[in-house]
């Protein structure tokens, strides 16, 4: 197994990744069209994500002045509506901005009940005709109530390094992962094993929305994410930085076991679909893949992800239990 050398020592073992004459894309490590079905990825990268664009207050007080949404336009992110998806919000620690609720509706019991714990949490309330509500609503079954996010507050890249320290240290880059619920996975199992945060590109990828709060288990609230606007520079600033740079994909030539995955690292998994752009492919240090024996095409790039997570949190614990008494400790371990 190569070990993973400082960045001056020079590239690390196991090999680089391929230039621009290899191929096109790479798809996460084990990944041969790992989501089939999912309309984001086969549609090709131009699509914006149902995390992304959200829409304004402008064209949502034009909903609601028609009492009907816009032949075409698509449901705000930033609302959760229904009483048990608002009770699981409040209960998951979500920020909440407000809540509308219908009027007349203080009879129902069970809806009087989620008020007074909302209003008890310092959430503001709102009386609201129940057209307003059916506007808004992406499905018409709000049950008297809607709650709104508030806008979830991103970190800068340069807080994800300064948040790594100096020593060995894990980030996760997404590249253009669209499925909220696999990034919420993926940041999930992040914070798990002590990463430094976790770096998204601002365009044509799924945001910190209702499914990422949900899957994450509020991970999201606990461990840095960036939204960047260039993945490439973003990885040259943290090469500048001292890490070392491992792409997931499948068409790479060792396997997770035998890659240097290790230290100061960056791990990049690409899209569900696509994989990793040739661009970004480019710029990895080396590539690595899961092993596979079975029938079934892949794992899904939250499973990859978690398993490569924990194999960098595996290699650093077993070197920190050799290291000698007083040695600096993973930042994993901290």
């Amino acid at each position: 197994m190569s070990k993973m050398q400082p960045r001056s020592a020079g590239r690390p073992d196991g090999g680089g990744a391929r230039g621009a004459g290899g191929r096109g894309s790479a798809r996460p490590a084990g990944g041969r069209g790992e989501r089939r079905g999912q309309k984001a990825a086969a549609n090709g990268r131009g699509r914006a994500s149902r995390g992304q664009g959200q829409r304004g207050p402008a064209s949502r007080d034009d909903a609601r002045k028609g009492g009907q949404r816009p032949q075409g336009q698509r449901p705000a992110t930033d609302l959760i509506e229904g009483r048990r998806a608002c009770a699981e919000a409040l209960e998951g620690g979500l920020p909440l901005k407000r809540a509308l609720v219908a009027m007349g509706g203080e009879q129902d019991q069970t809806l009087a009940g989620l008020v007074r714990r909302l209003e008890a949490a310092g959430v503001p309330v709102e009386r609201v005709p129940k057209g307003r509500l059916d506007a808004i609503s992406s499905h018409g079954a709000h049950q008297g109530i809607v709650v709104q996010t508030r806008p979830f507050a991103y970190a800068e890249l340069s807080d994800v390094i300064v948040n790594a320290g100096d020593g060995h240290a894990l980030v996760v880059l997404l590249d253009h992962v669209t499925d909220e619920g696999n990034f919420g996975a993926i940041v999930r199992s992040a914070e798990v094993v002590g990463a430094a945060g976790v770096v998204i590109a601002k365009a044509r990828a799924a945001g910190v929305g209702v499914g990422a709060y949900k899957t994450s288990a509020g991970a999201v609230l606990h461990v840095p994410i960036a939204q960047v606007p260039n993945l490439a520079t973003a990885i040259d600033e943290l090469k500048r930085a001292g890490f070392w740079v491992a792409g997931s994909t499948e068409h790479a030539t060792q396997d997770v076991w035998s890659a240097p995955l290790e230290g100061r690292l960056c791990l990049v998994m690409g899209s569900e679909g696509s994989g990793i752009s040739q661009l970004v492919r480019r710029k990895c240090d080396f590539e690595c893949r899961l092993p596979q024996r079975g029938r079934v095409e892949s794992l899904n790039v939250a499973q990859a992800a978690t398993v490569m997570c924990y194999e960098w949190l595996r290699r650093e614990s077993a070197a920190a239990a050799d290291a000698p008494a007083g040695a600096a400790t993973p930042a994993g371990e901290r």
